[in-house]
């Protein structure tokens, strides 16, 4: 028992006062909240509602003897603050009051207050001076429940295979021998075929579900064994089983896919070559019709033609070989065709040279190499046709007669691979950031008081900032990819352009987010970040690849910006002068509803927690950097340069668009998801995650919203400290939050993650 000369009234709220003004806490909006909650409270008494108040006078505020007296009262007090407390603070002046009160009845009130100001304990234990019961992670909400939801409509599948993962030949562990970790990837990636997995993509007379959707799961789940397998594994199903599944026709599929799935049949997918990178169409190896043997000769004309990097191709007997094909001395652009590479006793055919790339920083499971074809003959039928076929009289045809149509429609069908490469990259941020909260809720480090153990790290406010931003995005990540996977499966829409758009912007969004996200837990976990047992090196390494991966990063962008700007010039096109004052009306629009001031310095928590306010901001950022690409395009071709040229004048411009348009797209995509979810407080949660994201992202691009005016310097200060205090916020959640990515158990090997 303590003696004080405060009121029970006020002792109550001292906990409160004591953080606000140690910390300095409080802004003129959240005074407002404190203030409203103060006048509102029926238990105070007049005079307790007047001190109260006076003490929230930021020109006049209170004496440092009084704040020390605030905490002389709460350390003499004989409390404790349990941390897994639903509301903590609340609960630390419940138990102050009752010091003092037998009756005392919980303060609605003071909860109040703890949600809108954000505070979370954690941060200000040391204040305290009091015992602390310490909790990893509140209870409030459930992993089970977001994983749930994460994992919807593929529940059965994914809970099925996830128990398939325990089987011991999936079991991760250090191989640093090139030939045996490949054997070893290979015999993982025969029994995942032996076992419907590779098939399940393709029809149920192939062996398979039709459900590719639930192939680009699995895809993502094999991250959390080993990336090697996850690649090898696409490597076969999805982009050698891939391109005779939608470029080739039934005679093809028939010869070839069940053998595929089954990897009685390996193969490879021979498309990039040294020389030429991810500019495709300019591939040099040709495949020239021979009408008098009826059959198609592959060849490697120069010293860089070779195709590189080529996953399987130490193991594969067949490849996909897209080439140039040249039907009576014609060019008729880049086909696939089918190329046996080796026969049954795995010896290499005469015209083929292939040799192994070597070590690599990453993926060294998976066998990459470079082919070489020198005159060698396959017959016609080996032509992967469905887009364009060589017809029995030696005559070319193809239903689709624009050349550049064909050829993106013939690649516009093999967009699920960055889909799936996207997933496979959040799979390994997935996994890093488990790995990397988990260590920081069991590595403790520093404190300030004799009285208590060390600090967890994370409980920093700095370590929430590094991780819990990121947490937020992958739940976005993963919502979108959903998506665009869903639409992208559906055989009802037939023009794939606006998806491809859409992916290749994402792509390299996620791919760079997922880089990125590794490196910063490989930092936050320290040195043991640095050793291999804990997974996180491995990652960064298998990972870093995904950028470049089906399309350069900085091409993919490239490539979204120009989809976009497509759309733009087709309105504008459209409708002629009508369409060019609608244009102007909304860019008019827009510059009056962010120059206002009122709006630009708009700070109270309604409004920048507010739906409406994000996408107004992405959608605003991309419309803006639309109108002004093309209209520098446009100014430069009217001064006569060549449109390739004004391309290449503008390409930071058309980054910054595809990055803008992929965040928009992302945000839109999320919040649309969380209407959907019917579990209330587990959509509240999820809300709070897109909120997250959303302010972020602005802030991260704070320095384009300045520039266009659309925010001011107070506003901008107010969005970086909601992003600080929604990390915060979040804390009691995290370990929830990076469960519900339903990582197995048993995938988890790292001893930082388990302890």
């Amino acid at each position: 028992m303590v003696t004080t000369e405060y009121s029970i009234g006020i002792i109550q709220y001292i906990p409160f006062f004591y953080i606000i003004w140690s910390d300095d806490l409080l802004s003129a909006s959240e005074i407002s909240v404190v203030t409203k909650t103060i006048e509102e409270d029926a238990s105070l008494e007049q005079h307790e509602k007047e001190q109260l108040l006076l003490w929230l006078n930021r020109d006049a505020p209170p004496a440092n003897e009084e704040i020390k007296n605030w905490q002389h009262t709460i350390s003499n007090s004989d409390i404790k603050l349990v941390e897994s407390d639903t509301y903590p603070l609340t609960s630390l002046s419940q138990r102050l009051a009752s010091v003092h009160c037998d009756h005392c009845d919980f303060n609605d009130h003071l909860k109040h207050i703890e949600i809108h100001l954000g505070i979370q304990p954690n941060h200000y234990n040391h204040l305290f001076d009091v015992e602390i019961i310490h909790e990893k992670t509140s209870h409030q909400y459930s992993a089970t429940i977001l994983d749930g939801i994460l994992k919807e409509p593929h529940t059965a599948i994914i809970d099925d295979f996830r128990d398939f993962l325990h089987k011991p030949i999936f079991d991760w562990s250090i191989e640093r021998n090139k030939e045996t970790f490949r054997a070893r990837t290979l015999e993982q990636v025969k029994l995942l075929g032996e076992n419907g997995y590779g098939a399940m993509a393709y029809d149920e007379e192939y062996g398979g579900l039709g459900n590719m959707p639930a192939y680009a799961a699995i895809f993502e789940h094999l991250m959390f064994v080993d990336g090697s397998l996850a690649i090898k594994f696409g490597v076969q199903f999805g982009l050698f089983g891939g391109s005779i599944q939608k470029l080739g026709t039934k005679k093809h599929h028939d010869d070839y896919l069940a053998n595929t799935g089954t990897t009685k049949l390996l193969g490879c997918f021979a498309m990039t070559e040294t020389g030429h990178g991810s500019n495709v169409r300019g591939i040099k190896t040709t495949a020239t019709y021979d009408r008098a043997t009826d059959t198609i000769v592959l060849h490697t004309p120069g010293k860089n033609d070779n195709k590189e990097y080529i996953g399987n191709a130490l193991h594969a007997r067949m490849a996909s070989v897209f080439a140039q094909l040249i039907v009576d001395g014609k060019n008729e652009g880049v086909h696939a065709i089918l190329v046996p590479l080796r026969d049954e006793s795995h010896q290499v055919f005469e015209g083929i040279t292939i040799e192994d790339n070597g070590y690599k920083l990453g993926l060294n499971g998976v066998d990459n190499g470079k082919i070489w074809f020198n005159q060698v003959r396959v017959p016609r039928k080996n032509l992967l046709d469905k887009y364009g076929e060589i017809k029995d009289d030696g005559s070319y045809f193809s239903a689709i007669k624009n050349p550049n149509k064909r050829f993106f429609t013939m690649l516009g069908t093999l967009v699920g691979g960055r889909i799936c490469v996207a997933k496979g990259a959040l799979g390994g941020a997935k996994m890093a950031l488990t790995i990397a909260v988990k260590h920081a809720l069991n590595r403790r480090q520093f404190n300030d008081s004799v009285k208590i153990q060390e600090d967890l790290i994370m409980d920093y406010p700095t370590h929430q900032l590094r991780l819990t931003p990121a947490i937020a995005s992958a739940y976005v990540y993963h919502v979108t990819l959903e998506e665009l996977m869903k639409r992208y499966s559906d055989t009802s829409q037939l023009d794939k352009r606006e998806i491809e758009t859409q992916v290749a912007g994402l792509k390299s969004v996620i791919t760079w987010f997922a880089s990125n996200t590794i490196q910063e837990c490989r930092e936050a976990c320290g040195g043991k970040g640095y050793l291999l047992e804990n997974r996180i090196a491995d990652l960064k390494g298998d990972v870093d690849i995904f950028t470049t991966f089906e399309g350069d990063n900085n091409v993919l962008l490239q490539l979204a910006a120009k989809g976009v700007l497509s759309d733009f010039k087709a309105e504008f096109n459209s409708a002629g002068f009508t369409s060019v004052l609608k244009l102007l009306r909304s860019q008019l629009a827009d510059k009056l509803s962010t120059i206002n001031p009122a709006y630009s310095n708009k700070v109270d928590k309604e409004h920048l927690y507010n739906p409406k306010f994000h996408k107004h901001a992405f959608s605003y950022r991309t419309r803006r950097l639309t109108y002004t690409l093309a209209m520098r395009i446009r100014n430069y071709i009217k001064k006569g340069i060549p449109s390739y040229q004004a391309f290449l004048k503008v390409q930071t411009h058309l980054l910054g668009l595809g990055k803008a348009y992929s965040v928009e797209l992302a945000y839109e995509i999320f919040n649309e998801f969380c209407t959907t979810v019917s579990d209330e407080e587990h959509r509240t949660l999820l809300e709070k995650l897109g909120t997250l994201y959303a302010l972020h992202e602005i802030r991260t691009n704070a320095e384009w919203y300045l520039e266009q005016g659309y925010i001011g310097g107070t506003k901008s200060k107010a969005i970086r400290q909601r992003v600080e205090r929604l990390s915060t916020e979040l804390r009691p959640h995290i370990e929830v939050l990076v469960d519900g990515f339903g990582i197995p158990k048993h995938c988890l090997t790292a001893p930082i993650a388990k302890q």
